[in-house]
């Protein structure tokens, strides 16, 4: 056990920042910003301070921190931390300062109200919270109420804090968006309740941690795996199918996605990030925790329909982008297609595939990030979303253009960018287990290289379009915000090894646990075949 509850401090610092600014002056609006993005670096460096400290390799979970909470349900405030839950930890915390710097000024498009600075800012702050909990929970209903109550502040962030609008229709518009991205996410988590309150009926049934039961992940993955819930086929396969169902629609994978994609444009492109970038990791994270830990015989029974599915979204998420006219909505869908990697990459259940998926979760966030805020900057500058409405960017503002190609080319995991390794390591443990498969999300690469590269010819170059010609170049505060993201793209990109040190003992533990290991190679070397039909050894 940790002796400082660091990873208390961890989300509480973003939450109790959030109840203060509330508390700074209506009028201050500046020091309502500067004080979020100082909380904001305040978590930063206490992830780093976690990852300088963690062993990779060591405890299964470290900085454990566990109290009760509800003793007659069996429930505890436990969380802990393994290296899956670190990296995306230092991701959350590593963009919620960059998302507080690109929108700085988002207010002066959401509202003159004399607190709305504040409020943007809380709910940020909030979300933040919210997430890293998620990701450090070791109590199952303590994940629950989190992944639930993050989507209150998620909503607001969409449904009040979009670009400023005056017709009525597209503010309805919005309005239904943030309303259907709150239901769709709520029925999803209200299947995933009746899945924990099965789950805990059978701990309290077979008396796993004590006579009350228990909602204790590492007693419930213990019993798991070892037979003791003591339930049917049948029974696990329904408690499995609920909590992957929410997390399906967290991720989300096809075809429960169709909330995305309106959510994402509804939103400012910070708040679009926050929501792309963070918020649905928790849904790919519940199914490599939760799914394959706790239900090991139903995850490999349905992984090939999973798999099916998840390439159906990466077709699908690319083909859909290359019909796109708006360049957010382009991006939204982008994310569908590669959301289908990291899901297919999780249920291959082979060593290369779940680092792969992992470190997808993390590369995903910093692409997406770019080139949506990229995306952002030059759409608050024209005005307008419409591709067709740009023309010569790169002659106006070369900077802008330039990172935009860079982020683009990550989106279609050139190789020397981050996303090439990830996509690289999901296609290869993919093969080994489901090589058609495989063979079907590699056909994504080429669409991607379409949506990509035509959207960027359309947007960047030819001839200066009219209303381009006012388009100016990167500011010092959003350079300050692309910078670091392009930076870790090229970083990741030509050195993975740090973020893969951390993930991959705990992907191997992971295959451990639940009994799987790599598939065997089914082709036999030619040398060593030649040498049994000759009945000898070649020397």
């Amino acid at each position: 056990m940790s002796e400082f509850p660091w990873l208390t401090t961890l989300w509480v610092t973003p939450l109790a920042g959030a109840a203060l600014t509330l508390l700074i002056p209506g009028a201050w609006r500046t020091a309502a910003r500067a004080w979020a993005l100082l909380v904001s670096l305040g978590t930063l460096g206490i992830g780093i301070w976690l990852a300088t400290r963690f062993v990779p390799g060591g405890e299964h979970f470290q900085f454990v921190e566990s109290h009760e909470w509800i003793p007659a349900f069996g429930a505890g405030y436990t969380v802990g931390m393994d290296g899956i839950a670190l990296v995306l930890v230092l991701l959350t915390a590593g963009l919620v300062p960059l998302l507080i710097l690109a929108g700085w000024n988002d207010e002066r498009e959401v509202g003159s109200g004399p607190r709305v600075t504040h409020y943007y800012m809380a709910l940020t702050l909030v979300v933040e919270a919210m997430v890293l909990v998620s990701f450090t929970a070791l109590d199952i209903l303590l994940f629950y109420v989190f992944f639930e109550v993050m989507l209150i502040p998620m909503y607001f962030l969409i449904g009040g804090f979009g670009p400023r609008i005056t017709d009525v229709a597209l503010r309805q518009q919005r309005s239904r968006a943030a309303v259907k991205f709150l239901l769709y996410n709520l029925f999803g988590g209200l299947i995933m309740l009746a899945a924990v309150i099965g789950l805990y009926v059978l701990t309290v049934r077979e008396g796993i941690g004590g006579e009350n039961g228990t909602f204790d992940f590492r007693a419930v993955m213990e019993a798991a795996n070892t037979g003791q819930l003591g339930a049917g086929p049948a029974v696990l396969n329904a408690i499995f199918l609920g909590f992957m169902f929410a997390f399906a629609v967290k991720a989300p994978l096809w075809p429960l996605h169709t909330w995305l994609p309106d959510a994402a444009v509804a939103a400012t492109p910070a708040s679009a990030v926050l929501m792309m970038a963070i918020v649905d990791k928790v849904g790919t994270f519940g199914m490599l925790r939760y799914c394959l830990l706790l239900f090991p015989t139903a995850a490999s029974d349905y992984a090939p329909i999973i798999s099916v599915l998840a390439v159906i979204g990466i077709i699908y998420g690319a083909l859909l982008a290359i019909g796109q006219t708006d360049v957010m909505r382009l991006i939204a869908y982008t994310s569908i297609s590669h959301f289908g990697f990291i899901i297919l990459g999780i249920f291959a259940m082979t060593s290369q595939g779940g680092s792969g998926a992992t470190l997808y979760m993390v590369n995903h966030g910093i692409s997406t990030a770019a080139l949506f805020l990229i995306a952002g900057f030059l759409v608050s500058r024209r005005g307008t979303r419409v591709i067709a409405d740009y023309g010569g960017v790169q002659k106006v503002a070369p900077i802008m253009a330039g990172t935009f190609f860079i982020a683009g080319l990550a989106t279609l995991s050139l190789p020397g960018l981050a996303p090439f390794v990830s996509e690289f390591l999901v296609l290869v443990g993919t093969f080994t287990r489901y090589p058609v498969a495989a063979v079907f999300a590699a056909s994504a690469l080429v669409l991607a290289a379409l949506y990509v590269l035509w959207m960027y010819q359309r947007m960047m170059t030819g001839p200066v379009k009219e209303g381009s010609d006012k388009i100016y170049d990167l500011l010092p505060r959003e350079l300050a915000v692309v910078v670091p993201l392009i930076g870790a793209l090229i970083f990741l990109g030509a050195y993975p090894k740090p973020a893969l040190d951390a993930i991959d003992p705990a992907v191997a533990r992971t295959l451990t646990t639940i009994g799987k290991q790599d598939p065997a190679p089914t082709v036999q070397p030619e040398a060593a075949t030649e040498s049994t039909h000759s009945g000898g050894t070649h020397k």
